[in-house]
């Protein structure tokens, strides 16, 4: 076993731990970076198909408020491109179809007051949260003990209400409702600009892409650090003090004046510490499972729902798929559909062969588009969920209690251990924005600590 010698080890190479591992390495720092794939990126990947079109079968979107984000790609030589959104929504419900526009489907009046309500009441109460602070708001412990479920109940008449904002939660958390605490969901719409932001596509969360994918930032990043990240390198062990620490893999020792841990909280629990960490970190990142979601790509020989005057975008509350997209880019050489599984559907699928799958997607999107979407040109899917080093996505969730038992724990140093990720982040929680924010915190306690 080689022992090597360095100022600063990032473990993970992320958006999150790269961006972290340049701005530090531009302090003079030496760096180096440690991820256990075969590739950086972590929840951002690319997948490309057989005629050379590129789709991002992981994070993908940039939207307004994402100052960070759209700097950095600047910085790459990067650009982005809209978000197809032209033509007609389809609202698919009781095997039929209903067009609309906009973020809101055309639904009975009744039902559609009822929905408008109910959002502007949730937009209010997010609105209240102070991001850097949630539990300082006077109601937090109550909004805290409840699941965004039972407030759904209380506040809702309609099923029809309830299921659309619930295929929101689940568009936006890959969750369920009783998966979540009410005050996490208020955070994380406050950390995103807002409920309604968080759902839009034109000025909201889903604007742009990022041409050639998201995960070319992460590649890009990743050159910068001229032969500094190594991959293949999952870490055994961690040995830390408060001020130094060791690290393990199966063929290397590196020891360095700090550890930054840049990877999602499930995965920092797999880890071996020693010593042991303070058991409040491990009890709360235990309540930190991430969210499930299989992402669903269906490539055609064009977009042939733009023939028919639609956007490619649908919700169907029923259906396996509830939403889809249109994930054509403008240089694609074919029509691209991605639909996503999520909550209990992708706890369900993820059971499922790949075949059977395959099968049930092109059936929902068949169900919306017509018999065309049953004859693909080709297809991929990533569950997140099965991923070893993931095992999760988008984000982990916080379940009742979390965060007025734990706080903002999660973010602090422990020693010579710091941490990163959009886990730990105020702004943008669950966002490529939110694993930069992280990135700008740990480079300034990183620098602090050498002085430079």
């Amino acid at each position: 076993m080689s022992y090597l010698k360095t100022d600063v080890i990032v473990i993970g190479a992320g958006i999150a731990g790269l961006a972290a591992a340049n701005s530090i390495a531009a302090s003079g720092l030496d760096v180096t970076v440690l991820e256990a794939r075969d590739r950086s990126g972590g929840r951002l990947d690319n997948h490309k198909f057989a005629n050379g079109d590129i789709v991002d079968i992981g994070g993908q979107w940039l939207g307004p408020g994402q100052n960070r984000s759209y700097r950095l790609l600047a910085e790459l030589g990067g650009s982005t491109f809209p978000m197809f959104n032209k033509g007609n929504n389809l609202f698919h419900c009781h095997e039929a179809n209903r067009s609309y526009r906009g973020t809101i489907p055309s639904i009975n009046p009744l039902y559609l007051a009822e929905l408008g309500w109910l959002m502007w009441r949730f937009e209010r109460m997010a609105a209240q949260i102070t991001p850097d602070d949630p539990m300082s708001h006077p109601q937090a412990a109550d909004w805290d003990s409840r699941t965004l479920h039972s407030w759904l109940q209380s506040n809702c008449i309609s099923e029809t209400a309830f299921d659309l904002f619930a295929t929101g939660v689940a568009a936006v958390f890959a969750a369920e409702p009783r998966d979540i605490s009410l005050l996490h969901a208020l955070f994380y719409a406050r950390s995103g600009n807002g409920w309604n932001n968080l759902l839009s596509v034109d000025g909201g969360a889903q604007q742009d892409r990022v041409v050639g994918g998201t995960a070319s930032m992460c590649r890009a990043l990743e050159k910068k650090m001229q032969g500094k990240v190594f991959h293949n390198q999952p870490v055994r062990s961690i040995n830390w003090k408060a001020r130094n620490v060791s690290v393990e893999t199966e063929t290397n020792e590196y020891h360095a004046r700090i550890a930054i841990l840049a990877v999602p909280p499930n995965q920092i629990r797999r880890l071996n510490f020693e010593p042991s960490l303070p058991a409040d970190r491990d009890q709360l990142w235990q309540k930190m499972p991430g969210g499930t979601c299989i992402k669903c790509v269906a490539q055609y020989a064009e977009p042939f729902w733009r023939n028919e005057g639609y956007s490619g975008q649908s919700v169907a509350p029923q259906k396996t798929i509830r939403v889809t997209f249109d994930n054509t880019a403008p240089d694609s050489k074919s029509g691209l559909l991605m639909g996503f599984i999520e909550g209990d559907q992708a706890r369900h699928w993820g059971t499922k062969s790949d075949v059977e799958r395959r099968k049930e997607v092109l059936k929902c999107f068949a169900a919306v588009f017509g018999a065309d979407a049953l004859m693909p040109l080709d297809y991929v899917d990533r569950d997140w969920a099965a991923e070893p080093y993931t095992r999760g996505c988008y984000a982990a969730l916080k379940g009742p209690g979390t965060w007025t038992s734990y706080g903002n724990l999660g973010r602090q140093p422990i020693g010579a251990l710091h941490f990163a990720g959009t886990e730990t982040a105020s702004e943008w929680y669950g966002y490529i924005e939110g694993g930069l924010q992280s990135a700008e915190r740990v480079t300034e306690e990183a620098r602090i600590i050498f002085d430079v």
